[in-house]
């Protein structure tokens, strides 16, 4: 913390600020505050933030969690990236409580991140625990460095997909889809 701290008050002046002025002296304790939230993720193991919520039950249709709010660092300015996941899979044998998906996307998004890594790790890590027959993610997101900075595009949306075993079929694909619209 002390060092995000010393950095903060070095990018201050290089701005030609003065750190010691009434409206900054607390700045650089409260954005290395506000990073340490913002990645949390990397103090979470996603096999924890999983637990014991899986369950065993004769179920094979599909289960989505639409909607999940989410916000993000993009790992190239260090902007925020935020918007919603909607994580889908068919489970074969076993469930897992719908809560943990709604954390797991957490786990991953209060990381540096970029958006289509984020949903090929939520995608994977879902497959790897519990061994469904498919995966669906899908993320929408606006990036603040592309309304900020750079393109300035405001109202640009990036959408990413990362569709796994029975998801690639066209019908359960187009099912996905469909129940997200």
């Amino acid at each position: 913390m002390a060092r995000i701290e010393d950095s903060v008050r070095d990018i201050l002046v290089a701005l030609g600020e003065d750190p010691d002025r009434e409206g900054l002296v607390k700045t650089p304790e409260r954005v290395a505050r506000s990073y340490e939230f913002l990645s949390s993720g990397y103090q979470q193991d996603p096999d924890e933030v999983i637990g014991d919520a899986l369950f065993t039950e004769d179920y094979s249709e599909m289960i989505i969690v639409r909607d999940i709010d989410f916000f993000s660092l993009c790992e190239h300015h260090m902007l925020p990236f935020y918007g919603r996941a909607h994580v889908a899979y068919v489970p074969d044998k076993h469930i897992v409580g719908i809560s943990k998906l709604a954390r797991l996307v957490e786990c991953y998004a209060r990381r540096l991140q970029v958006q289509e890594r984020m949903t090929s790790q939520i995608a994977g890590f879902i497959q790897d625990k519990l061994n469904p027959l498919g995966v669906g993610v899908v993320i929408r997101a606006e990036h603040m460095c592309m309304r900020m900075r750079g393109v300035q595009k405001p109202n640009s949306s990036v959408v990413t997909s990362s569709l796994l075993g029975v998801f690639q079929k066209r019908d359960t694909r187009q099912e996905f889809m469909n129940l997200l619209s």
